[in-house]
Order: structure tokens, then C-alpha cells, then sequence
């Protein structure tokens, strides 16, 4: 993933959650991701349903999230929208079709 974006790339993750904040540089962000797979003993995971261009600096992608936790799974759609700059992703921006699904599940 460090070859395909920005040292200052940002991950926005929305919500009220103990994962929801705005990462910034690819550290907070790996590590964003590594958090992630740490509460959910290693089985999230994506299922893309689609990609577009939107012009020349945006892809959007929606995909399902799946995941389990403490009893509870995870089951919800979602769009991320990435910035392209110099051929590199810059910003990724979750918006997700169940906000609250995703709040309950990460706590």
C-alpha cells in the first residue's frame, strides 16, 4: 500500500466509534487498518461490488464490509471515494449505507 499512496494521505473514517477519526500520514492510516483487524480477530473483510472513474482525480468504489466481533457481525455496505494526486491515492473517505450498524459493531 506504501506504493500507492501518498506519505500524507488521510483515511477519513466517520461515526461515532472508537475507530472513527481522520488519519493522516500513511502511519496513522496502516495503523487505522491493522486496529481494525485487531477487533475483529482478523476477519474482516471486503467484498467490492464496483469501481468508476469520476473525472480525472476520483475513484468510487462501493463494497460490503463483513466482519465479526464478540458475538456480533458485521453486514454493511459502504462507498469509499479515493483522491488520486500524481498517480497516488491521497485521500479515501468511507461512507457507509448503515452508520449506526457500524458504531454498534466497533463500540
Amino acid at each position: 500500500l506504501s506504493q500507492i499512496m501518498t506519505p500524507d494521505a488521510v483515511h477519513v473514517s466517520p461515526g461515532n466509534n472508537q475507530l472513527s477519526a481522520e488519519y493522516k500520514g500513511q502511519d496513522e492510516v496502516f495503523g487505522y487498518y491493522g486496529k481494525l483487524g485487531e477487533l475483529t480477530d482478523g476477519t474482516f473483510k471486503v467484498e467490492v461490488e464496483s469501481v468508476r472513474a469520476e473525472g480525472d482525480d476520483k475513484v468510487i468504489t462501493r463494497h460490503r464490509n463483513l466482519g465479526q466481533r464478540g458475538g456480533k457481525n458485521l453486514d454493511v455496505m459502504e462507498t469509499l471515494t479515493f483522491t488520486i494526486q500524481g498517480g497516488k491515492v491521497s485521500s479515501i473517505v468511507e461512507a457507509p449505507d448503515d452508520q449506526q450498524a457500524i458504531d454498534d459493531f466497533l463500540g
